[in-house]
């Protein structure tokens, strides 16, 4: 409905790139700032572009994914576009637009005519739904009501021009037939039905297509029909085919009937495999950036040397090495300023210790301070070992009901999920499901951003339990978040006959008692309430799962009564932003781990600003959203600020309608102040944090926080998530009057991570910052601290896979090879994708690990010149000293020497071979280049 650009003003916007085209990198970065990219920053999601050397990567706004860029003497070679998570080429073409990054640019600064949408498809044939004009009109009364008449007719479609366009729209009849196939997966015997309808189609002379996303759906309705067909490349071929039987790779979400003298009949994966089916949505991508090589430390961060201590990684730098070569060299620097270089190889034991350097005290660069701290520390780690081995031991020992829940009614309770769950939110589900179903107590950790559908899990693993015959118990930190938890499982179990019971403190005392004794009596199937489950007077004739949502709020002691409750039964903890601890506890294996992370479709990144507090600032924010009919949240810490801010927001803007909510006010206050918000009788909500958890209000999409530096980076990332959940782009302020430097920092992780799926990133910086705790016992610091998070999670896996194993296995074979062992800064221009690069090859354990990279460095940046096709075979040279125990090899102009870890240096045939010791030399007569001569070194060993 909103009017749009002229179609001839994009030319004027629109960025064409050609293959065989001039080239400039500095004219276009110009060009694209000027459209509103973010130049040198990765092109994982729109609006992002990188450049290095030969290549540069961009994320067009429009775009589903990003692109490469291959260029060489000021013209343009190839462009492809690419996985943003595996560099793989997707397809390749010869010419790529660009356009900016708001339409606003398009409108230019002249306030003259504009567009609609059926000025773009002037040549199209428009099919409109038959319930299509009851809802336009709705949304033209609408507009009316909010919008004065001029900025109505200027901004937004009016009545006389839709009633013009659907003269030209074909409007499908409300009556027309439309006969579905039966839905199998909601049957007792999917297998048994589909079977029979086979059967009955074919005696009916009716032709049968199988249709399904992906190809593994299709083989499984194969199989359940006991049909085997052939797959056609399009609807076409498929429907005028001779076969009796076909399959086309599409996504119907439907089956239906195609009448005619031969009806065709249509079976979609929906229609047999129920929630199982595959849906894949080009629009939805997973964005973990947080787990991609979280173990590769980064520049300007601080580190842990293996064999050094605590120190931080400034950066790289070239050095000589004679003969008018160079390499480049880590920069590490540690206590006194004391500054060391060591080769990039030695990455396999510096790891990522915190982004930022907090109170940190470094080591000293000889390693002096750090052995007895390192010693004890892996002592402990040894201990912490065994006992996760234990704990993990038990748990699988443990025996808990196999709770499976009957196919037909489960699939009717998915079948009122009106949207398709993303790709890690139905990893999640079947994570959750199999736990249910293993006869282990599940004890699993949930982590989604916020708004990424959690509860949807939630919801289904226990519609699973309750459908099984056994009690849920969802547990809240507070009383907001219980009702909207109340109104929400009420709403989707009740067409089940399930009812779900409330305990909280606001309560009534006989509604209370009698929840009480219906969960006791096994009547009450669920119940949703705040840490009172825990009570002692709360008993369950059959609890089959405790659900602990918003799991970060809750206290040590109530946890404990929480976990108390999930005894041998299972346990599901939610979190956007797990603390420390649950973080720490699921990456060591302690928990399970399922984390969503791909956001739903349009979601769009909330624009998150850091600004000092003023009258100006905070009016300003808020005066804006009203313009565009939104609505704002403006958030204090403390109860007595409501009062005063209420009066500084009236003095600058009193057209502001503003209701006032915080949790001392009585229960029904609450509800008739939040409601007459969510239906729009206020334009901002002035409010304490109590709004920070499970509100959904998509008309909120403006954020402003008055003193963030009193809340944590937690409470801050779900603060910002209660705006930009309807696709339409958000703001959060964060106003402070703090001029402290450890404040800005702080605030500028929400700056820095204002991605979707950036609360994973937020709590693995707390993790950096606060450390986690003795995952085992109650205290919380311990050996973490000494290794930090990322490597104590590696180091305590290992010992509790092999109780034995200590830090001595990493360690790094010296190479002295007279090549670069580096990657050429004109290769790779970023020097921070470069220390990227050094870190995943010192983490590559096996030649396939290194090739892959390899190929992806290729693809990334254009073919491998001389010096990186050096850097990988040295790399790979690396990994074979490893295996065979060598751990010192020279090469120089006439032999190769290897010196050997005691005992491993066997003995050889080769005549060539001097031995002294554990150290082996090789004479070469030859004049091949140092590489050749390791080879042949090699051959030799090998005999």
């Amino acid at each position: 409905m909103e009017r749009l650009p002229m179609p001839a003003s994009w030319s004027r916007v629109i960025l064409r790139l050609k293959v065989s085209a001039a080239f400039s990198e500095q004219d276009l970065r110009a060009r694209l700032e000027a459209l509103g990219y973010d130049l040198d920053d990765e092109a994982d999601y729109p609006g992002g572009a990188l450049f290095h050397g030969k290549t540069f990567e961009i994320f067009p706004a429009g775009a589903l994914g990003p692109f490469r860029v291959e260029h060489s003497g000021r013209m343009i070679r190839r462009i492809v576009a690419f996985d943003p998570i595996k560099h793989d080429i997707v397809f390749e073409t010869k010419e790529l637009l660009i356009d900016p990054m708001s339409e606003r640019l398009a409108f230019g600064k002249v306030r003259g005519k504009r567009s609609t949408l059926f000025d773009y498809c002037g040549r199209a044939k428009w099919i409109a739904d038959a319930g299509v004009s009851a809802h336009a009109d709705s949304w033209l009364s609408t507009i009316e009501e909010a919008a004065a008449r001029a900025d109505r007719e200027r901004e937004y479609l009016g009545r006389r021009e839709w009633k013009q366009a659907t003269r030209r729209m074909n409007v499908l009849s409300q009556k027309a037939s439309f006969v579905p196939t039966p839905d199998f997966s909601q049957v007792v015997s999917p297998r048994k039905a589909l079977r029979a309808f086979v059967d009955e189609t074919r005696r009916a002379g009716s032709r049968l297509v199988f249709v399904a996303a992906q190809d593994d759906d299709l083989r499984v309705i194969e199989r359940m029909s006991g049909l085997k067909v052939e797959r056609f490349a399009d609807w076409n071929e498929t429907t005028t085919g001779l076969n009796r039987e076909a399959a086309l790779l599409a996504d119907f979400d439907r089956g239906f009937v195609v009448p005619g003298r031969k009806p065709l009949v249509v079976v979609t994966a929906s229609d047999v495999l129920g929630s199982r089916a595959h849906h894949p949505q080009a629009l939805a991508r997973s964005w973990n950036a947080a787990f991609d090589h979280s173990d590769v430390p980064e520049q300007g961060t601080a580190v842990v040397h293996l064999q050094r201590g605590l120190a931080l990684l400034d950066g790289l730098q070239t050095v000589a090495t004679g003969g008018g070569s160079s390499r480049e060299m880590i920069r590490l620097v540690f206590a006194g300023g004391d500054a060391v270089l060591v080769p990039p190889a030695d990455l396999t034991l510096i790891w990522p210790y915190a982004s930022e350097r907090g109170e940190l005290t470094l080591d000293k660069a000889d390693g002096s301070t750090w052995w007895a701290r390192r010693t004890e520390a892996e002592h402990e780690i040894q201990v912490a070992g065994k006992q996760l081995s234990k704990h993990i031991s038990q748990r699988r020992r443990r025996r808990a009901p196999k709770l499976v829940p009957p196919g037909p009614i489960y699939e009717r309770f998915v079948a009122r999920f009106p949207y398709f769950t993303t790709v890690d939110q139905a990893k999640a589900i079947r994570d959750v499901l199999d736990d249910l179903a293993s006869g282990h107590p599940m004890d699993r950790v949930i982590c989604g951003d916020v708004g990424f559908g959690k509860t949807e899990v939630a919801l289904r693993a226990t519609a699973a339990v309750v459908m099984s015959g056994k009690q849920v118990a969802i547990a809240v930190p507070t009383t907001v978040l219980a009702r909207q938890h109340v109104g929400t499982f009420r709403k989707r179990f009740a067409p089940f006959g399930i009812e779900v019971g409330s305990l909280s403190r606001t309560d009534p005392g006989a509604e209370t008692r009698e929840v009480k004794e219906r969960l006791k009596s096994g009547k009450l199937k669920v119940v949703v309430g705040t840490q009172a489950l825990a009570s002692k007077d709360v008993k369950f004739a059959g609890l089959g799962l405790v659900v602990i949502d918003e799991e970060q709020h809750f206290g040590t002691t109530e946890k404990a009564r929480l976990s108390g409750l999930a005894k041998s039964v299972h346990a599901l903890w939610m979190s956007a932003t797990p603390i420390p601890r649950t973080l720490a506890g699921g990456l060591a294996g302690f928990r399970d781990l399922s984390v969503i992370a791909s956001p739903p479709i349009h979601r769009l990144p909330v624009v998150t600003k850091v600004a000092p507090l003023s009258d100006a600032a905070i009016a300003s924010a808020l005066l804006r959203e009203q313009r565009r009919h939104g609505q704002s949240f403006l958030i204090c810490p403390r109860i007595q600020d409501l009062d005063p801010m209420l009066a500084r927001v009236q003095s600058v803007a009193p057209d502001l309608r503003i209701v006032c909510l915080h949790g001392k006010l009585p229960a029904d206050d609450i509800d008739d102040r939040m409601m007459s918000f969510v239906e729009g009788a206020a334009d901002v909500l002035l409010a304490t944090n109590i709004v920070e958890s499970g509100l959904d209000i998509p008309r909120a999409n403006t954020i402003v926080v008055c003193w963030p530096e009193r809340f944590g980076l937690a409470q801050l990332h779900q603060l910002r998530g209660r705006v930009g959940r309807s696709g339409i782009r958000a703001f959060a302020h964060l106003l402070t009057d703090s001029d402290s430097e450890r404040s800005e920092k702080r605030l500028a992780v929400l700056e820095e991570f204002n991605r979707p799926g950036a609360g994973f990133a937020i709590s693995a910086r707390d993790l950096d910052l606060r450390g986690a705790g003795d995952l085992l016992s109650e205290r919380q610091s311990g050996h973490v601290q000494v290794f930090g998070p990322v490597l104590y999670s590696h180091l305590l896996k290992l010992a509790s896979e092999k109780a034995d194993d200590r830090t001595a296995h990493l360690w790094v074979p010296d190479l002295n090879l007279p090549v670069g062992d580096m990657l050429p800064a004109g290769y790779v221009q970023s020097e921070a994708v470069r220390l990227e690069i050094y870190g995943r090859v010192a983490r590559c354990r096996c030649e396939d690990e290194l090739d892959d990279l390899e190929e992806e460095t290729s693809r990334r940046f254009g073919r491998l010149p001389p010096a990186a096709r050096d850097f990988f075979a040295a790399a790979r040279l690396r990994i074979d000293c490893r295996r065979r125990g060598i751990i010192r090899l020279d090469v120089g102009l006439d032999a190769v020497a290897a010196t050997f870890l005691p005992g491993r240096l066997r003995k050889s045939k080769g005549r060539s071979l001097q031995r002294d010791g554990d150290r082996v030399v090789y004479i070469s007569n030859g004049r091949e280049g140092p590489l050749r001569k390791v080879e042949e070194f090699l051959d030799l060993l090998n005999e």
